[in-house]
């Protein structure tokens, strides 16, 4: 028997099936290094529009996370489509290195600046730990394939950076943004510093819930307010706190001005809560007696009534309080300006100052402070309930489990607590205004983050950007020692403090002589201020450091991109002093993305055993795994990540790798200068599959262009499992196996596959980049040296195919019910493969047409060996055992097999395409 084997074009290619990317990734990674792809990107993109991504810095500590990976790869996948897109679109990775983590991480090492360790030596040390983490994280990000100027970063702690930040602070003076104010601000006992919104948490704790008896110091008084013909002989008014340590600096309390007031009389004693929150009262101090109401007037009639302190002897004024509910408590709010925002402003509207502020740094009460003197605040508590007891002014006690601030890192309640501190103002030259007004030009995706982000602007406080700690940027202020106002020449001040820290960084400042600074004959009247910024403050303005202090970028910024928290955090910040400088935002558009979290939804963590390691997947499984995953994730919501999800992702990559194969395989002999058919020749299956691959191009573009990715996964993944390997390569393996080599019809399926693979490999580029710069060196014809050297393929044209959509859908579908039938006789024994069958189908006349149409290739599309058409009412089909001889070459089953003696054991089209230039195909 004659041997046909040589004379089948058979699939080959050196691109494997395995994608072992552990293994290959790094030599691949190596490639791009190697040979700077990314700074020949820029050169080629160099002159082209615009995109700019500034990266939010991830805080220099510890080993990246999955939540990391997440964003990286999402800028990664950004900037790469917008490349691919036609735009100059550069990188530059940056970190913020300052604040209290880092801080805390070489007190452990070296202790705290003091005796055996200057405050120069600890912010080396700071520095030098910093530096290492910055290293640690990159060569991380870095192996997850993201495309940056890694050498050439932005930290916030270089010394050009942090001059940038002083002057962007000095540009903020300059436009009276900034203002002091002696008043609460959240402190963490810990940190001894105070604390940002966005450095805050809440968590449950349990504390003490009172109920305390406030004096009133005139009865007459009261009962001429109230309209009562005789006073009583005494009358409380009852506050109620979950934190009773803040009592010693209790100086008023305040009422709602439009809630009425009753007097109560309980059958022992007479006090005042408010009308509406009798019944609930009763209920929480377990009181089943009803009680006697004596009298009502509202709040404004009680405004200004006195009282008497609990326990320490002063007054403590009855004020009236637009903050006031009746969410819980008496109605009657306990207000001590030193420990609360709203006491502080509502106080302040009375006169009533902050005198009384008796909590120190560390958390215990001053010397002078009767009663509690050196106490710790919390452990304090206690001892006030005592002492409330002791003076019959506790109306009721009972613990309470609540929500309640705490430190970001030290995980520990916070206090308030009034401080001389610098505050960037909202409202005093309009900042809050100008930030709202801003947000209406910003591009939100998701659209939900516009809401949230002006919601938290719109009822922020002042900014407080001081802090006392050691390694930051310091504020570069001269103050006045007496009235703490700044020097008259501040603005001067600042620039010299700017340029010697761009020379020598932040250690130049607290190393400069006052005199260096101002006159000599100020030196005596001001002085150095030490404190370093809020370091949100040090990432909120790395837009006016980095974005207009290097050539290579531009500003604004096109997007800013990073998690859900950092509406209270980066866009946050960025936004204020972007508008405090310019009057504008410092972005066109932001993205945020949800927080990683197990199947089940479940927060991570190393208790639970649910912590993906990034590192680990990039050892087993390989980067290109962890980018389907970030790409196949909506990321507006939290995004799940687990073995099972990396499993199923894994699977979905081999389907595409798969299928990338096989088009590299059946293109070994294809050369497109000299094979390429014009695409006015092709067949007309060709010419739908490019057609379906060009209404793909376009939702794909456009899917990039609107950061939805997760579409992109979908319809690549859909793409490869049904229009190409359910359907079209199925069809044309035989066309690509049996036809003469040179035959039009086989180099009409190579051109389709050709612009397919040249198409989708710079679909996959930005998700998918190690597999599809591997795809591309293995890709026919002459090529840039990167896939990242290119744009988006554009000559999938746009033309009419032979037979539209509708035709080939319908074809389809009664494929499925062809594959149906072939299925139950392979089941029944009928037949083996699908080429011994023959079909016989019965259809009504639309469908009969359509199928006509592919006269005797038909049975190609069906991959059987014949098919009979037949007229009918509805849809049936036949399957039969094909009649005839297997053909040697194409395993068809015909009558009309080795019938030529010249080629034994050969169909006559097979004998075509092996001695005649080959066979004549019209359609598929």
């Amino acid at each position: 028997m004659a041997d046909y084997k040589d004379t089948l074009n058979l699939p080959t290619t050196d691109f494997p099936m395995r994608g072992n990317l552990p293994q290959r990734e790094p030599e691949i990674l190596a490639f791009w290094q190697d040979n700077d792809i990314y700074g020949k990107q820029r050169a080629a993109f160099a002159g082209s529009p615009k995109f700019i991504l500034h990266d939010g810095p991830p805080y220099a500590n510890g080993a990246i996370h999955v939540g990391h990976a997440l964003n990286k790869i999402l800028k990664d996948i950004v900037t790469k489509s917008r490349h691919m897109l036609g735009f100059d679109c550069p990188y530059v990775p940056g970190w913020d290195c300052h604040g209290l983590p880092i801080e805390q991480k070489v007190e452990q090492k070296i202790g705290k600046p003091g005796a055996k360790v200057s405050a120069t030596e600890f912010r080396a040390a700071c520095r030098s730990y910093a530096a290492s983490q910055v290293e640690l994280q990159k060569a991380d990000f870095i192996r997850l394939g993201v495309f940056g100027d890694w050498a050439h970063p932005y930290l916030t702690m270089q010394p050009q950076t942090e001059a940038g930040i002083v002057r962007a602070l000095r540009d903020i003076v300059a436009n009276g943004h900034v203002v002091r104010g002696f008043k609460p601000v959240n402190w963490c006992l810990d940190c001894r510093s105070s604390l940002a919104e966005a450095e805050v948490e809440y968590e449950d704790k349990t504390s003490e819930s009172i109920d305390v008896r406030f004096a009133v110091r005139d009865t007459a008084d009261l009962a001429r307010r109230m309209n009562l013909a005789t006073a009583p002989d005494a009358v409380d008014v009852i506050i109620w706190t979950t934190t009773p340590w803040t009592l010693p600096a209790n100086l008023a309390v305040a009422l709602h001005p439009e809630l009425e007031y009753a007097l109560i009389h309980d059958g022992s004693r007479h006090f005042i809560i408010a009308q509406d929150l009798i019944d609930s009262v009763r209920e929480r101090w377990g009181v089943e007696t009803p009680w006697q109401t004596v009298a009502t007037a509202s709040g404004k009639a009680l405004d200004r009534l006195v009282l008497a302190h609990p326990f320490i002897e002063r007054d403590s004024l009855l004020i009236n309080g637009e903050h006031v509910t009746l969410d819980a408590g008496t109605g009657c709010v306990h207000s001590a300006p030193a420990h609360g925002v709203e006491d502080f402003e509502v106080c302040r509207h009375y006169g009533i100052g902050v005198d009384v502020n008796p909590v120190l740094a560390d958390g215990r009460f001053a010397d002078d402070t009767p009663y509690f003197a050196g106490e710790n605040v919390f452990k304090a508590n206690p001892k006030v309930v005592e002492l409330l007891k002791e003076k019959d002014r506790l109306a009721h006690y009972a613990p309470i489990r609540h929500s309640y601030p705490h430190c970001w890192r030290h995980h520990s309640p916070t206090i308030y607590r009034a401080t001389a501190q610098w505050f960037i103002s909202m409202d005093k030259n309009g900042l809050r205004q100008t930030a709202l007004d801003g947000l209406q030009n910003v591009r939100f995706t998701p659209e939900w983050g516009r809401s949230r982000l002006t919601n938290m602007i719109a009822t922020r406080p002042d900014w407080g950007i001081t802090r006392q700690r050691y390694w930051g940027v310091p504020l570069c202020f001269v103050q006045h020692k007496d009235t703490g106002e700044l020097h008259p020449d501040i603005l001067s001040i600042m620039d010299k403090a700017a340029a010697v820290i761009a020379k020598d960084g932040i250690e130049a400042w607290f190393t400069l002589a006052l005199e260096d600074l101002i006159p000599a004959a100020d030196c005596d009247k001001y002085e150095k201020l030490n404190d370093v910024l809020d370091v949100w403050f040090d990432s909120g303005s790395t837009h006016y450091a980095v974005l207009r202090g290097r050539d290579d970028i531009g500003y604004p910024a096109d997007l800013y991109l990073e998690g859900s928290d950092q509406h209270r955090g980066w866009f946050h910040s960025s936004l204020l002093t972007g508008c405090a400088i310019d009057g504008k935002p410092p972005y066109r558009g932001l993205l945020t993305h949800g927080f990683t979290v197990d199947e089940s939804g479940r927060k991570m963590s190393k208790s639970l055993g649910n912590v993906v390691e990034p590192q680990k997947v990039i050892n087993s499984l390989g980067a290109d795994i962890l980018r389907l995953w970030v790409s196949s994730a909506d990321y507006s919501a939290e995004v799940s990540l687990s073995d099972n999800i990396l499993k199923q992702r894994a699977d979905a990559y081999r389907r595409i790798r798969n299928t990338c194969r096989f088009l590299l395989a059946n293109l070994h002999d294809f050369d497109p200068a000299r094979h390429a058919v014009p695409l006015e020749q092709l067949l007309a299956l060709d010419r739908y599959a490019l057609a379906r691959a060009n209404e793909l191009h376009h939702n794909i573009i456009t899917a990039y262009q609107n950061y939805e990715f997760h579409l992109i996964y979908q319809q690549l993944f859909n793409f490869c499992a049904v229009d190409m390997g359910g359907f079209y390569l199925d069809i044309i393996k035989d066309r690509q196996y049996t036809v003469a080599t040179d035959n039009i019809a086989r180099r009409s399926a190579q051109t389709a596959i050709w612009h397919i693979l040249e198409a989708m490999v710079r679909w996959l580029a930005p998700i998918l980049s190690y597999t599809a710069e591997e795809i591309w060196r293995h890709m026919p014809g002459e090529r840039a040296e990167s896939v990242f050297l290119t744009r988006f393929y554009d000559d999938l044209a746009d033309y009419d195919p032979q037979y539209d959509a509708a035709f080939w859908a319908e074809i389809n579908r009664v494929r499925e019910e062809v594959n149906t039938a072939l299925e139950a006789a392979r089941k029944n024994g009928d037949i083996g493969g699908s080429l011994e069958a023959e079909l016989d189908i019965t259809a009504p006349a639309a469908t009969l047409a359509t199928l006509e149409r592919l006269e005797d290739e038909l049975r190609y599309v069906y991959i059987v060996s014949k098919v009979t058409l037949r007229a009918g009412d509805a849809l049936a089909i036949t399957v039969k055992k094909a009649q005839g001889e297997k053909c040697e070459r194409c395993w068809h089953i015909l009558p009309t097999v080795n019938q030529n003696a010249a080629y034994p054991g050969l169909c006559p089209r097979c004998i075509d395409n092996v001695a005649h230039g080959g066979e004549h195909r019209k359609y598929v």
